[in-house]
């Protein structure tokens, strides 16, 4: 059979010019609990308690000393939800498009190696843990006429101008304010958006004048300054330091601020610091001093199970107070991590009162309970106060203190694998807005 050929006719193609795009993306310091790189080529989170370990530290977690996890053969990658990108896990932010990743992974939430006998005096909430780079973010270096004494020390001063808050029904000055301290726990893959959501719906419902946050990473930070309730206050950090940092505190004030200050704990590896923020109440007339801290956090893991930074805990909670009483109307609250058994009595000193003894002494005040918060029903039995207001006060009295957030998500669960005596199940278990409660505390003017 014979073939007949067309001969080729050549085309002249006119080129069209190519368009290269060059972002640079700057990204926060935020390593994913659950990304195990090679420890021998860069630095390593441990998968018991996320220490960001050094390349050098190869045998076994410097905080913990559980072993490394064997490198996966290949990377594990997360898809971006913008432009589809393959991102490598330790990466907070798409490479290509910059968008923040969320991840759908329930893997590090698992529970693996425990049966029902194991000791019951430590649980998940104590991790993760997150090294401090002991590098201080500064603000900015501002003139005297910025600045303001705040019970013997010098803080930021805010640039609103003094208001009185009214009543929305009367028009009269509010003699009763509402201060919420709230973990709102940095999972980021465990419905974050939507827990937050339920968290913004608790702060419209209760109307709070003053809000201290604990484990606010900077997403979340985005989710809550997109939010509408968020227009009412004004926040103690800049969006820029928010974005620097892998978890914070953070203040929200309806009030008139006078300043607001940071201040590190010098024995803490895990970048913890008391924050402060100064209002006016009563027209002016009055001040007071709302503080807030993530205190250190214990971390209990094999072999031993004693990495529980008892002593830290109790001196950072002796500075705290050290700097706070020489204020005359002084609310501490925030996540304490304490534990009475292992640190002793909180280290008041006179004219203190913890406002739950005080109001509620025959109720346990368990702010972290894996019995009643269901979506903790699949984690090791722990129930503790870890969460705590207290108080000094001179013109004011406390009125109610109240948890928050105790009710689970309508419509909302998540699958989580659990490991009993070797037999893994699978429970469906309902979403809270946070693994902690929010403590709600009204005080009022005597």
């Amino acid at each position: 059979m014979a073939f007949a050929f067309t001969p080729l006719r050549f085309l002249t193609v006119k080129p069209r010019p190519i368009i290269i795009i060059s972002k640079t993306l700057n990204f926060p310091p935020f390593p994913s609990p659950i990304f195990n790189p090679n420890p021998k080529t860069m630095s390593w989170s441990c998968t018991k308690c996320t220490f960001l370990n050094s390349p050098s530290q190869t045998a076994a977690c410097k905080v913990c000393l559980s072993p490394p996890s064997p490198s996966p053969s290949s990377p594990s990658k997360w898809a971006c939800k913008a432009c589809t990108f393959l991102n490598l896990y330790n990466k907070s932010n798409c490479e290509i498009c910059g968008t923040r990743s969320c991840l759908s992974s329930f893997d590090d939430l698992k529970v693996t190696n425990f049966n029902d006998e194991a000791d019951s005096s430590v649980g998940s909430v104590f991790l993760p843990l997150k090294p401090c780079n002991k590098r201080k973010i500064r603000e900015p270096n501002l003139g005297n006429e910025d600045c303001i004494e705040l019970g013997g020390f010098r803080g930021i001063k805010a640039s609103n101008k003094a208001v009185q808050i009214e009543d929305s029904h009367s028009g009269s000055i509010k003699a009763s304010l509402k201060i919420l301290s709230y973990n709102v726990w940095f999972r980021e893959d465990l419905e974050v958006h939507k827990r937050m959501k339920a968290i913004g719906d608790l702060i419209q419902l209760h109307s709070p004048d003053i809000i201290c946050f604990q484990e606010v990473t900077p997403m979340i930070y985005d989710i809550f300054r997109g939010s509408n309730w968020w227009k009412g206050y004004r926040c103690s950090i800049s969006d820029n330091t928010a974005s620097l940092r892998a978890y914070f505190c953070i203040q929200l004030s309806k009030l008139p601020v006078k300043s607001f200050r940071r201040e590190p704990f010098d024995n803490s590896i895990m970048g913890r610091e008391l924050c402060m923020t100064e209002v006016e109440v009563s027209g002016g007339e009055t001040t007071l001093v709302v503080a807030t801290t993530h205190l250190e956090s214990p971390c209990p893991a094999p072999p031993k199970w004693d990495q529980m930074y008892s002593k830290e805990r109790v001196e950072q909670a002796k500075v705290a107070i050290n700097i706070l009483e020489n204020n005359p109307n002084v609310i501490f609250g925030g996540d304490m991590n304490w534990d009475d058994k292992l640190d002793g009595r909180f280290p008041l000193t006179d004219g203190w009162i913890d406002a739950w003894n005080e109001l509620r002494p025959a109720e346990d005040g368990w702010t972290y309970d894996t019995k009643s918060n269901q979506m903790l029903s699949a984690n090791r039995t722990l129930r503790k106060r870890l969460d705590r207001f207290l108080c000094k006060l001179n013109g004011f009295k406390v009125c109610a203190v109240e948890m928050i957030g105790v009710e689970p998500i309508p419509g909302l669960s998540y699958t989580k694998e659990k490991n009993v005596r070797k037999e893994k199940k699978l429970l469906e278990l309902p979403v809270l807005p946070s693994d902690h409660y929010g403590l709600l505390l009204t005080i009022s003017s005597q």
